[in-house]
């Protein structure tokens, strides 16, 4: 999906774009799930390298365990270089609007993959009792939580924030400067992932007393801010 909706959009931007999304994901999806592999295995080393651990399991990834920061940013490394390569071929835009026309596939596609965690029993929230609430079976459910049967769905509370970021992007449309559309998409998203930190119990590494994820969200969120504002003067 994040292919399609990306190809279309990036044809409506260049005459020159047909097949350079394809030829580009070709490149970045793998990066990506390298890249979110990498930094999964960094943020969680106790469970291959702790007590107990397999160091070799590090490289299951088909077991699960990716992290959204490192594919993103090792998946977009990739297609900028791929993408770079293809423009000495052929006149392209700016790589911020190409990487603009992928924000809202990317969005629709992390939103599907995070119902993969509600199928694993995984990184859902504190106890809920209400009607919105997942029930976790007991084998999932973490040491100190085995007595309560319903949690937050986090996964589906950020499936439900990708989609609208997705949404606003699409709408806002022409409205947006260069690399403008992807910068919304990146801090909105850290925002989102900001407050979804504090529910989530799953095991995480800390510092100061913060899981990883909460210092992350606050510094590429607010990186991502201020290269959407300075791309918004920049180009009046």
């Amino acid at each position: 999906m994040a292919i399609w909706l990306g190809n279309k959009r990036f044809n409506f931007k260049t005459a020159q774009g047909q097949s350079v999304v394809s030829e580009v994901a070709f490149v970045a999806v793998p990066s990506g799930i390298i890249g979110g592999r990498i930094y999964h295995v960094i943020s969680s080393p106790n469970a291959y390298f702790g007590k107990g651990g397999e160091p070799v399991d590090a490289l299951k990834i088909w077991e699960g365990g990716l992290g959204i920061w490192g594919a993103i940013s090792i998946g977009l490394l990739g297609a900028y270089l791929r993408y770079k390569s293809l423009g000495k071929k052929v006149e392209l835009p700016s790589f911020a609007v190409f990487a603009d026309a992928l924000a809202p596939g990317i969005l629709f596609a992390q939103a599907i993959g995070r119902f993969g965690n509600w199928f694993n029993g995984e990184l859902f929230g504190r106890p809920l009792d209400s009607w919105w609430a997942v029930e976790i079976p007991s084998r999932y459910r973490p040491s100190g939580y085995s007595q309560f049967e319903s949690f937050h769905p986090t996964f589906l509370y950020e499936a439900i924030w990708c989609t609208v970021i997705a949404i606003l992007i699409i709408v806002l449309g022409d409205k947006l400067k260069a690399g403008q559309s992807f910068a919304l998409y990146v801090a909105a998203y850290c925002v989102g992932r900001f407050f979804i930190e504090w529910i989530r119990i799953d095991t995480a590494n800390t510092i100061a007393g913060l899981r990883v994820n909460v210092w992350v969200s606050v510094l590429v969120g607010a990186g991502a801010a201020l290269y959407f504002a300075r791309a918004s003067k920049r180009n009046h």
